[in-house]
């Protein structure tokens, strides 16, 4: 069992900036990809970042350029850098990890919601 805890978010002014952390229980970078989504009101959840167990990201074409996913073996630690901020990336923000492996297997975080004022 691996359990993912989120922290970082609030309320922030358009252009502001946030950074996101998620602490996962043990170290599970090397067969885990990590992904950071967000899920607005109304909406379906929502792919915003990932790394894989290689190291390779990826991001949504909405926040490409101005969102960095980034991680701490040390730490245990994987980490959204959130610049430029705007109104429409308000949304409740979840880390998950996902088993490179088995697909199936996959854990989340319970979400820290991430408010940008216009």
């Amino acid at each position: 069992q691996v359990q993912l805890v989120e922290s970082g978010g609030g309320l922030v002014q358009a252009g502001g900036s946030l950074r996101l952390s998620c602490a996962a229980s043990g170290s599970i970078f090397n067969t885990f990809t990590m992904g950071w989504y967000r899920q607005a009101p109304g909406k379906q959840r929502e792919l915003v970042a990932l790394i894989t167990s290689g190291g390779i990201t990826n991001y949504a074409d909405s926040v490409n350029g101005r969102f960095a996913i980034s991680r701490a073996s040390a730490k245990n630690t994987v980490y959204l850098q959130m610049n430029t901020l705007k109104p429409e990336d308000t949304a409740v923000y979840y880390c998950n990890a996902r088993n490179i492996h088995l697909q199936s297997l996959q854990y989340w975080g319970q979400g820290t919601q991430v408010t940008v004022s216009s």
